[in-house]
C-alpha cells in the first residue's frame, strides 16, 4: 500500500510517499513544495492543487495522511493553514483516496513512542524507520513522512 503524508503550511508543504508491506516501509519520494509568499490566494491554492494532483496521479497512493488541526497559537496562521488543508483534502477526495487525520501527539507517539518528542527526535526516528541515508529536511518533510508512518501503523497487516 502507498501512503502520501502531508504536513500542510501556508507557503511550505512537506510531503512524503511511503510504501507499506508486510516486510516494512520504504520511502518512495519526499520533498517540500513551496509557493512564493507574495502569491494571491487564488494562485497559491491553484498551484498547490495542481502539484498534488500530478503527484497523486504519478504515485497512485491509496491513502493520504494529514495533520489534524486542533490548536494554534496564532489565529492568522490557523486560517491560512486551514485553507491549504482544505485544498489538499479536496485533491485527495477528487482522486478517490482515503484520508487519515492525526494530531501531532499521535504522530510523535507512532514514530518515537513519546508524544512530546522534539523535531530532531522525529527526524532521527523517521531516518531509522525508513532506512534513509540522512535525516529528512526540513522538519516539514520529516513530519510528512512521520504522518505516513503513523497511517501505516494503524493499518498493519
Amino acid at each position: 500500500m502507498r501512503i502520501l503524508g502531508i504536513d500542510p503550511g501556508t507557503s511550505l508543504i512537506g510531503y512524503g510517499i511511503i510504501e507499506s508491506s508486510k516486510s516494512g516501509w520504504k520511502a518512495l519520494e519526499f520533498d517540500k513544495f513551496e509557493t512564493l509568499k507574495n502569491l494571491s490566494s487564488k494562485d497559491r491554492v491553484l498551484g498547490i492543487y495542481t502539484f498534488f494532483d500530478k503527484l497523486i496521479k504519478k504515485f497512485k497512493p491509496e491513502r493520504l495522511s494529514i495533520e489534524r488541526l486542533f490548536f494554534f497559537k496564532n489565529n492568522k496562521t490557523v486560517m491560512g493553514v486551514s485553507e491549504i488543508r482544505g485544498v489538499l483534502l479536496l485533491v485527495a477526495a477528487k482522486n478517490g483516496i482515503e484520508i487519515d487525520e492525526f494530531t501531532p501527539l499521535e504522530v510523535k507517539q507512532a514514530v518515537s513512542s513519546y508524544g512530546r518528542a522534539d523535531k530532531k527526535q522525529v527526524q532521527q526516528m523517521v531516518k531509522l524507520i525508513l532506512g534513509l541515508d540522512k535525516e529528512p529536511r526540513p522538519d516539514d518533510v520529516a513530519d510528512a513522512l512521520a504522518l505516513a508512518i503513523c497511517s501505516a501503523n494503524t493499518l498493519r497487516y
